[in-house]
């Protein structure tokens, strides 16, 4: 019987837990308000023909470097690139590539923590029936009350919280968190193929359907190509080091590269069912089609939600479902930083959990104040909230996905590569290699760069910065709010 590794993480015990932790770490909530807007939007299936291929060739060689080298050493990204840069010697100062990949989990954790507190306010908004013959303005003033409130903030802090402990009930012992994984995923899964069955019933299956997955030639274009990249890029969670984490956990004997492999598949074809089911519910709303992000789950989807016969036990099933995505998303990322401080203090698993929520929490009301009471507060015509997303989705995550593919692709020794994945053809390794040197690179910071750039263009285009150009108000439609008229409400929730 072969010997256990030697790990201060411990591991896994079922050989399907990888695969389920890595769905989870996949299938984000941009599954749900992005990936079916931009299906419809650039050409259908052909847009999900590219983003599967985009996919395969350039963002999962590196999940697979990063998931091998936590299995190889059994250890998070911090430790585990210590153990490189000694083992190879090399700088030490690519040790920092880990540390700033916990930093950037640790941000996107804390806000995640705050969206998935307003999905499971929806979940009892919608239970208690509250979307009855909702309308477009009634849903956005809903959203605008709990969101962006000066007055009532209260009241999404108290969600906030009651999400952090749903998360840290589990987070505080790892075979919960294990069998979390293997038990909410496929419950997600069947709860998904459920409505995705009701929408077919009801006749709207196949028009949405067609809207995310038809063949559509006349709707491709260089859009196309460029958010088929930058969504297949930021949906694998790189950059933030829990591939790393999650190969560490990994129980021995675990099919690693076929898990990749069908994660892959299962993010995409989740990104389609979810858009059956939204796209079929939402379709009483005028022009959800050109809907995306938060008016498109907590506007357009309650309002077809509404109208419908059952509307509250079909309201719960639904944002369940996304509450589900949420949480496992959110116990992913909490994994990651908690692993690295348990590592790197030698603390005990619930006082990590401890300190690491505690940190999100905090981090978390930064994220929070920005929509209400802290919404006046700039720095360079940001809120704090618009510089923490943009420095990690636009800097920090790129940074450190362009870096690792050069420390793997470049520094790596000749067959080290084929040493971590282990029982691997050739020719495969050598496309590994090349996207790790040539591909992977360069895409990285033109998605990272894109990103930041497209950001700031739609800020200035919603009026929010105060260096924009004038020009950018005017194609807005509204002239410039002056400190008295802030624009508050619907609009800046819808917009996110």
């Amino acid at each position: 019987m072969p010997t256990p590794p030697k790990t201060t993480l411990g591991l896994w015990s079922g050989r399907s837990t990888f695969f389920w932790a890595a769905a989870a770490a996949t299938i984000g909530l941009g599954n749900l308000w992005h990936f079916p807007w931009l299906a419809s939007q650039f050409g259908g299936g052909y847009f999900v023909l590219l983003y599967l291929l985009f996919l395969l060739v350039i963002t999962l060689p590196l999940l697979l470097a990063e998931a091998a080298l936590g299995r190889r050493h059994r250890h998070n990204l911090v430790l585990a690139m210590r153990s490189e840069t000694r083992d190879r010697y090399q700088s030490p100062r690519w040790r920092w590539l880990g540390r700033v990949s916990v930093l950037s989990g640790f941000l996107v954790l804390s806000i995640t923590l705050v969206i998935g507190s307003i999905c499971l306010a929806y979940v009892f908004y919608g239970a208690f029936g509250r979307f009855g013959d909702a309308t477009p303005l009634s849903m956005t003033g809903m959203l605008a009350e709990l969101v962006e409130s000066p007055y009532d903030y209260r009241g999404f802090m108290a969600w906030h919280a009651f999400f952090i402990l749903l998360v840290g009930a589990v987070a505080f012992r790892q075979e919960l968190v294990e069998r979390a994984f293997r038990l909410v995923m496929p419950v997600f899964l069947a709860l998904l193929l459920g409505l995705v069955w009701w929408s077919w019933e009801q006749g709207v299956g196949p028009g949405a359907l067609e809207s995310v997955a038809g063949l559509r030639w006349q709707d491709v274009n260089w859009g196309t190509v460029w958010f088929a990249l930058s969504h297949a890029f930021y949906t694998l969670g790189i950059g933030l080091g829990i591939w790393a984490v999650l190969g560490a956990l990994m129980a021995p004997g675990s099919p690693f590269k076929r898990a990749v492999f069908g994660v892959a598949l299962l993010d995409t074809l989740v990104g389609v069912l979810a858009g059956v089911v939204i796209y079929g519910i939402a379709e009483s709303f005028d022009g959800y089609g050109d809907v995306r992000g938060f008016g498109l789950v907590f506007v357009a989807l309650p309002v077809g939600l509404g109208g419908l016969e059952y509307h509250q036990l079909l309201a719960t099933a639904v944002f369940t479902l996304i509450v589900l995505v949420a949480w496992s998303s959110a116990l992913v990322l909490a994994e990651s930083v908690v692993s690295w401080l348990r590592e790197w203090v030698i603390a005990p698993r619930p006082v990590s959990v401890l300190l690491v929520l505690v940190c999100a929490w905090l981090m978390g009301l930064v994220t929070l104040y920005s929509f209400n009471i802290w919404a006046d507060v700039q720095v360079a015509g940001l809120t704090p909230f618009r510089w923490i997303e943009l420095l990690t989705s636009g800097l920090l995550i790129p940074a450190v996905a362009a870096a690792l593919a050069v420390f793997l692709g470049w520094l790596a020794p000749v067959g080290y590569l084929n040493t971590l994945l282990g029982n691997t053809q050739e020719w495969l390794v050598r496309v590994w290699r090349f996207a790790l040197r040539y591909l992977l690179p360069v895409t990285v910071i033109v998605v990272g760069a894109g990103y930041s750039m497209m950001s700031l263009k739609l800020l200035c285009d919603n009026g929010e910065l105060i260096w924009c150009t004038p020009s950018a108000h005017e194609l807005s439609g509204e002239p410039p709010a002056g400190d008295g008229e802030r624009r508050r409400g619907p609009g800046k929730a819808a917009e996110f």
